[in-house]
């Protein structure tokens, strides 16, 4: 069984026990957080309704927060001596999925 939730503006495709990255959640580690489903697939059986979706709950354990990978914005306009350096590095949430339930 697996099924499709949204988490942090993107969809992604979740089994219970995996870990997942997904954009910062604002919880702290051992915190429980739930997700909204778009599908689940249980064998042969494949949900979409939305009505059917309504009642099932995806659910996960905050593991930690982690850093993506560092970004280098580097501009450069030339013959003129203008250069720019700027960094970002995204924060992330580790979560563990630890439940899809209400499925049928």
């Amino acid at each position: 069984m697996y099924a499709i939730v949204k988490a942090g503006g993107r969809q992604e495709k979740v089994t219970v026990g995996e870990i997942i990255t997904v954009d910062r959640i604002d919880a702290a580690a051992g915190a429980s957080v739930s997700f909204p489903a778009l599908l689940v697939v249980d064998g042969a059986n494949v949900t979409t309704d939305v009505a059917a979706l309504s009642a099932v709950k995806v659910t996960g354990e905050v593991i930690d927060a982690v850093k993506g990978p560092k970004i280098d914005i580097l501009r450069y306009k030339n013959k003129t001596g203008h250069r720019r350096r700027q960094g970002f590095r995204a924060q992330h949430t580790r979560v563990k999925i630890t439940a899809i339930s209400g499925a049928k």
